[in-house]
């Protein structure tokens, strides 16, 4: 039978000659991509024609690397370094209307070529799919082996192994520049599409987010129509479309929660005891990657630390094997955390303790599925200095509460909130005519803060 075209566009058929190979072969590489299950047919067929039409961005089958235009690394030697020491520490943590009027400012300063671009924090770039109810990461094939070197750079490119001497041609991983550069360069491509507040890139990993399902197409075809023009290709079976929930930078991320990947923390919970001081590193090193989900993580991990000290033999003590095996469980029972909700009102709870150190945690009420509910945002903890540790129990508090303040000045600058302590006396403290250079610089700091306290 025949049909024609006009019923073909109103009933979204597409006829195929079975004899175009590329178009089947098209087809079938395609379903090697992780597509949600929860879309209807008529949405997966929206974005096979998506990914159909930018086909040259990614790399299927035995396809080349793709090689970056315009982006070989060039290596120095440390005489003259490229950049000076301080732009190498990571932005000051800003909120939400503060980072308003950083982006304004920025964007006239770019226009007027006043300045010019020189590794974002991931709980901050997980923080911005809250809401989200479709997520898609996309993955950047051999990220940094898609960047040329120049070949003044290639000399100090050399590996050696028993075949031989040999010199990188493209960036290899281990560089200590390395993530810097990809991280600057992916920025500098995708900053339209960053700054407009649907898509977070981390190194190689990109991620789209959006509320509805014609913005998802739209944002998706944005990002791949860029990648072909400058040969970056994408790693289809590492792609994940159209999800509701998905793994991406060590946890499962929706628009309402973030929790650990618990494949990750099997693999290093499996490992024994650390024998020696680079395993206990390698250990603290995990567990601090995921200190936002566990309360009072350097109370407990004190014990551990202190055989990084000079003179301190390292010996797995009773009490340092019942930290180990604590942070292993928390590990495994760490809770679900909520993504922060920037319109409604945030819950601090302060605790410090003269023997322990100091310990925090950011709460929000939310409604969720038509109903109240409280959760954790985030969990912050840290050791006294030594000078702290002569502080009396209501100094102690306030300063926990001047440090939370500081620690969470992203979420709580310019929002409101309530703090909760158990130290009847903080709230007078903080009222009171001194003299005390220390009191008189917390209660300056605590003033630009929108926050009521409550005594529990």
């Amino acid at each position: 039978f025949l049909l024609g075209t006009n019923y073909q566009r109103m009933y979204g058929i597409e006829i195929y000659n079975s004899k175009n190979r590329h178009i089947e072969e098209l087809l079938n590489e395609f379903r090697k991509g992780q597509f949600s299950t929860t879309i209807t047919n008529k949405q997966k067929l929206s974005l096979l024609k998506i990914l159909r039409k930018n086909r040259p961005a990614f790399a299927i089958g035995e396809e080349p690397l793709g090689k970056i235009k315009g982006h070989n690394i060039e290596l120095y030697w440390d005489v003259e370094r490229p950049y000076p020491p301080m732009l190498r520490r990571p932005p000051y943590p800003a909120s939400l209307e503060t980072r308003k009027e950083i982006e304004r400012h920025i964007n006239e300063l770019l226009d007027m070529d006043v300045i010019r671009y020189p590794i974002p924090r991931i709980p901050h770039s997980l923080d911005k799919l809250a809401k989200a109810k479709y997520i898609t990461k996309v993955d950047c094939m051999k990220g940094f082996h898609q960047n040329g070197a120049k070949p003044k750079s290639m000399k100090l490119l050399r590996i050696i192994c028993h075949m031989g001497i040999y010199e990188y041609t493209r960036m290899p991983c281990g560089i200590k520049n390395a993530p810097t550069h990809f991280q600057r360069m992916m920025d500098t491509i995708f900053q339209e599409e960053i700054l407009e507040g649907w898509m977070v890139v981390y190194i190689d990993d990109i991620i789209i987010y959006s509320e509805t399902w014609e913005d998802h197409l739209q944002y998706i075809d944005r990002v791949l129509s860029k990648c072909t023009p400058i040969n970056l290709k994408i790693s289809l079976k590492k792609c994940n479309f159209g999800q509701q929930e998905l793994l991406a930078l060590g946890h499962k991320v929706s628009g309402l929660s973030l929790e650990i990947d618990q494949n990750k923390v099997a693999a290093v919970l499996q490992k024994p005891v650390p024998r020696s001081i680079r395993e206990m590193q390698y250990f603290l090193g995990f567990a601090s990657y995921y200190r936002n989900h566990i309360k009072n993580v350097a109370h407990i991990t004190s014990s551990l630390y202190k055989l990084f000290s000079k003179d301190v033999v390292f010996e797995i003590t009773k009490e340092r094997r019942d930290a180990y095996e604590r942070i292993k469980h928390e590990l495994t029972n760490a809770p679900v955390l909520i993504l922060p909700d920037f319109e409604l009102p945030f819950k601090l709870y302060i605790d410090a303790a003269c023997s322990q150190g100091l310990g925090a945690a950011l709460h929000q009420r939310q409604i969720v599925n038509g109903e109240p509910r409280e959760g954790v945002i985030c969990y912050i903890s840290r050791q006294l200095k030594d000078s702290e540790a002569r502080y009396g129990a209501t100094q102690t508090e306030c300063l926990c509460l001047v440090w939370a303040l500081e620690k969470l000045h992203y979420y709580l600058e310019g929002a409101v909130f309530e703090v909760y302590t158990d130290c009847t006396a903080l709230k007078s403290l903080l009222n009171m005519k001194t003299t005390n250079r220390h009191m008189l610089r917390w209660q300056i700091a605590i003033q630009e803060y929108r926050g009521n306290m409550t005594i529990i």
